[in-house]
């Protein structure tokens, strides 16, 4: 395994702008100053926004900023197999529930974040009604699970002070999602499946995703899976202080492009250059 290997992950349910950019080349740099390598995936497990014409333009505009990656890239629509098969094996070891519940179902109850199992009737009823249901991680069967260990999961953390242990909390994330209502998969068990499986030593991402360790070490211990080290960079935010995205549709890389703007003046202006 390569003493230092990482991936930037995008997601084409949009087109990449400034804050991806700049992710991306955090991710380069670390790389290319560990002399290590980085590998590109497609994380298009959201069958109801991705594109694939969002996906052939990361392909484009990443060459444009002059990043390159090994092939083959992995395309996580292309493997529900794999996650299916986990989500199988959670559910077996009694770490997994089907929830049926809308979102207004979901905010009468006590925790929404942890709505907990269905009892049989109700579940069996609403399988016959062939109602959707999402597959959930359950904190309190996990918990059980791992008796004492639970007290010590933790997590490995690059900061400017250097490498840090930090105790992980599950219970910050609740009873997540492991797969949704429309996809076989979401994006936590998705993620921290393909960092082991494509032998990940370091995960390099904004600092939106800060709180992840905490839930992907316990999904990591759960499936015997090894622990990468985490380091979360600094987000591009606009003139009004919130950070770029595509929900709010802010100006892609693929505009800029257009309008004239050149790779190297993306460097500058986002310190890279």
């Amino acid at each position: 395994m390569n003493a230092f290997r990482t991936r930037f992950a995008p997601s084409p349910t949009f087109f990449l702008h400034l804050g991806h950019a700049a992710s991306a080349f955090h991710v380069w740099r670390a790389a290319e100053e560990a002399g290590g390598e980085v590998l590109l995936r497609i994380e298009d497990i959201d069958t109801t926004r991705c594109r694939p014409e969002y996906t052939q333009q990361i392909f484009a505009d990443l060459e444009w900023l002059g990043l390159t990656w090994p092939e083959p890239v992995r395309v996580q629509s292309e493997h529900f197999s794999d996650y299916r098969a986990c989500v199988a094996d959670l559910n077996a070891r009694g770490l997994a529930y089907r929830c049926f519940r809308t979102r207004t179902e979901l905010t009468d109850l006590p925790d929404p974040m942890r709505p907990g199992r269905h009892s049989a009737e109700d579940e069996q009823r609403r399988l016959e009604a062939n109602l959707p249901f999402a597959w959930r991680l359950s904190l309190n069967a996990a918990r059980e699970t791992l008796g004492p260990d639970w007290e010590a999961l933790s997590f490995q953390e690059q900061t400017a002070e250097g490498l840090e242990s930090q105790p992980a909390n599950p219970d910050l994330h609740g009873d997540i999602i492991i797969a949704r209502k429309d996809s076989p998969s979401a994006y936590h068990l998705a993620a921290t499946h393909d960092d082991a499986l494509q032998d990940m030593t370091h995960i390099i991402r904004g600092e939106d995703l800060i709180d992840a360790p905490h839930i992907h070490t316990l999904l990591q211990t759960l499936m015997g899976w090894p622990q990468p080290i985490y380091r979360h960079h600094p987000l591009v935010l606009d003139a009004d202080g919130r950070k770029l995205s595509k929900r709010e549709k802010s100006i892609s890389l693929k505009q800029l492009r257009a309008d004239g703007v050149t790779p190297e003046q993306v460097k500058q202006r986002l310190g890279f250059a």
